[in-house]
């Protein structure tokens, strides 16, 4: 596994503000140079937390997301956000990975879910029988097995190439419902049961192909406990028929109380 690059900008700038103590400030504040590319797909571009940067167009980035959220809080030297709504693991090999670069310190991704089927999948459970949800969920996880490693590896090597210093942080996908929860109406208890494992079964395939690579991967899961659709306090949107694209995606809150303190302690 990469050493943190994050822990070697922190120690370059204690360096540096030690060494500039004894008049070699310049030499070694060159050390705390940092740079971030983030990529992937509508949950690290931020769908579903609001106030989107109108320039990012279909791609639906916002400063609520996470990746502009650890810029803000650390200041990288260079920071790009190239994540894009919708994204899968083609669009990231066609169009993301040009800001990488053999000075990029940090990365991070999520991208699989547009792969195997994510919106699909939850427009059939939502619209149809419980059978046919469950099928067409085993029909993903079918797909995670068969075909999405072959993908992830395909990207994981582009981003390994271009940037191949860089600290490589893997974000997973939350688990949508808590069971037994407070929804009364909506999916059955056994299409939430099944969505959730379909979660787990796509996080467990993307952690492993993360470690083959070397790369960290950091589960979100954990993070969103407590926090799901059907929760209390719920950092996921539900089924939005205003705006459709937003369902199930994370909130701001999501973002902020999720997400970013998952890569806070994986950079």
């Amino acid at each position: 596994m990469r050493m943190s690059r994050f822990a070697a900008l922190t120690s370059s700038l204690l360096l540096a503000a030690t060494a500039a103590l004894f008049g070699a400030g310049q030499a070694s504040a060159a050390q705390a140079d940092f740079g971030y590319v983030a990529l992937g797909d509508s949950y690290s571009s931020g769908l579903g937390a609001g106030n989107y940067d109108a320039a990012s167009g279909n791609c639906k980035r916002t400063t609520r997301a996470y990746p502009a959220l650890w810029a803000a809080a650390h200041s990288p030297q260079s920071f790009a956000f190239t994540a894009c709504s919708g994204a899968r693991t083609g669009d990231v090999l066609s169009g993301q990975l040009g800001p990488l670069n053999s000075g990029t310190d940090l990365v991070s991704i999520t991208i699989g879910g547009n792969d195997a089927g994510f919106s699909d999948v939850m427009t059939t459970c939502v619209l149809q029988s419980e059978s046919t949800c469950v099928n067409r969920v085993n029909q993903a996880k079918a797909y995670v097995d068969s075909t999405l490693p072959g993908q992830l590896d395909q990207v994981y090597n582009a981003i390994d190439s271009r940037a191949p210093a860089a600290r490589v942080v893997v974000l997973g996908y939350p688990r949508f419902y808590k069971l037994n929860g407070a929804c009364t109406t909506g999916l059955t208890e056994g299409e939430r049961a099944a969505i959730n494992g379909a979660a787990d079964h796509l996080n467990a395939a993307i952690a492993k192909r993360a470690a083959n690579h070397g790369f960290a991967f950091a589960s979100v899961a954990g993070a969103f406990t407590g926090h799901e659709i059907c929760s209390g306090s719920p950092w996921l949107h539900s089924v939005n028929w205003l705006n459709i694209a937003e369902s199930y995606h994370p909130t701001a809150s999501g973002q902020s109380g999720g997400y970013l303190p998952v890569l806070t302690n994986a950079a």
